[in-house]
């Protein structure tokens, strides 16, 4: 049987001691890295031997890429300051010399210039952090009434939300959900049939072809089943069954009569569709007597007459706008 050597990186030069650790184990092999031209790394930091007393610097590998959250992209402001954060709070804890420091500062600024951060946002980051630097820490009665929520940041005018809760002791924190993440995962229930999926869906008369809507969070399949039981054994109970039963209309199978229209996982969604789609049917005169709305709801009413707003139509409206290009 073969065994592995592990080598390890140790700043350390004295010979025997690396000897000795090389001899307690066939498996841990220690490599040490020496000094040169007078400095030597140790995890982030270059440690710089001179005359008299030894100096720090921050080093940063050549395969480093300054790419950090963009400015312009559609993130919290929390997020997108949160590596220039941690820059300039490292710059300021660690015991640098005024030369190490402005060279620092200036690598911060240059990184920050192709993510689209101004030097004067970065100024006023740093003079927040400098301020809070000077104030006594808070007290430990401030620290047990702070209260953490959670927010899904979508646009804007999440900002002027949470700013009501400014000057309370419950403070927000953003999280994102289109991420990379999010994007790329596959889809859970594309293998899914229709009827085996819950949501808002539409029950056609097989004699006259006008429409019921409703809603399950069940499997269409298991539902379809109670309408024909209702049916079956003569009771009006649903709308449906007495549409068939008054009229004496016909109804069919599974497959030709139930359409799933919105699909569904959060059962609180599920009456707000299926009242935009009564009233949708309604006025386009295939919804059943039994199920006519009373009054129309204007939201629904604006929904039905706009349809969505597509890329085609922001194309269109590029063209209409700049017609010279």
């Amino acid at each position: 049987m073969s065994l592995t050597v592990h080598h390890y990186d140790a700043a350390c030069t004295d010979p025997e001691m690396i000897v000795h650790a090389n001899s307690m184990h066939s498996n841990l092999q220690l490599t040490p890295t020496l000094e040169s031209n007078n400095q030597i790394s140790f995890l982030d930091l270059p440690i710089i031997r001179k005359s008299h007393q030894l100096e720090i610097d921050v080093y940063r590998k050549l395969t480093m890429i300054d790419t950090t959250i963009n400015y312009l992209s559609n993130n919290p402001i929390e997020h997108k300051l949160a590596a220039y954060r941690y820059y300039i709070e490292r710059m300021l804890n660690l015991p640098l010399n005024c030369t190490w420091q402005l060279r620092e500062w200036q690598t911060i600024l240059r990184i920050a210039t192709p993510n689209n951060f101004t030097n004067t946002l970065l100024h006023k980051l740093k003079q927040q952090i400098q301020h809070r630097k000077t104030k006594p820490p808070p007290t430990a009665n401030q620290d047990n009434n702070t209260k953490w929520a959670t927010c899904t940041f979508s646009s804007r005018h999440v900002r002027k939300i949470t700013n009501l809760f400014k000057h309370t002791n419950i403070k927000i924190g953003f999280r994102c959900r289109n991420t990379i993440a999010q994007i790329t995962k596959p889809a859970t229930d594309h293998n899914i049939p229709p009827h085996s999926k819950g949501g808002v869906y539409q029950l056609t008369c097989k004699s006259c072809n006008l429409s019921y809507i409703g809603q399950t969070s069940r499997s269409l399949k298991t539902h379809f089943q109670e309408h024909i039981r209702y049916i079956k054994s003569n009771n009006p109970q649903l709308a449906y069954a007495q549409q068939i039963l008054h009229n004496q209309h016909k109804y069919g199978t599974l497959n030709k009569l139930m359409t799933l229209l919105k699909p569904l996982k959060y059962e609180k969604m599920l009456i707000p569709y299926e009242q935009f789609y009564i009233q949708s049917l309604h006025q386009a005169g295939k919804l059943i007597p039994e199920q006519y709305p009373g009054e129309l709801n204007p939201l629904f009413q604006l929904a039905i007459h706009h349809p969505p707003y597509t890329l085609q139509d922001r194309a269109s409206q590029t063209t209409t706008r700049n017609p010279d290009t």
